[in-house]
């Protein structure tokens, strides 16, 4: 007999906390195309725990549930982290999604010198959301080139 492992991810993920979890969850299936996977309410129906699906990746949805965790929304909008997810094409197309569902766009899509096509977006809550698609294979001699940087290490 095999157990499917409901936890079963990917080696490294990310937990995102809101003020209003249930209101995110929504949010982020309308904005961004996330896909709800599990969903944990108590009795009284405040939400425990949620994971939400992208692709192959997993994220957490989360209330904030301690004094050590916050929603941007709770510390006058900063972020401590930023969340990156790759798409495989429509970046634009996701990006006017996302405009459409509410959310603000603080980078407009555009090309970057080391292959990628991005954009990123601030939620109703505050938090940043980066989004990229790969538009060109790009050497690190290139990119360091393009972006008069110098570049340890290249992950292509």
């Amino acid at each position: 007999m095999t157990i499917d492992d409901p936890f079963k991810h990917a080696s490294l993920g990310s937990g995102i906390f809101y003020r209003d979890p249930h209101a995110a969850l929504d949010w982020l299936e309308a904005a961004f195309g996330f896909e709800r996977s599990m969903v944990v309410s108590d009795a009284k129906g405040k939400l425990v725990h949620a994971e939400m699906r992208f692709g192959d990746c997993t994220i957490i949805v989360d209330s904030e549930w301690s004094d050590y965790v916050a929603s941007p929304a709770s510390v006058s909008g900063k972020n401590t982290q930023s969340v990156y997810v790759r798409l495989k094409d429509g970046l634009d197309g996701h990006c006017e999604q996302a405009r459409a569902a509410g959310a603000v766009i603080i980078q407009e899509p555009a090309d970057q010198f080391y292959g990628e096509r991005q954009y990123r977006a601030r939620d109703p809550e505050g938090h940043v959301w980066t989004f990229s698609q790969t538009i060109r294979v790009v050497s690190r001699e290139e990119a360091e080139r393009l972006g008069g940087v110098r570049i340890e290490g290249w992950h292509r």
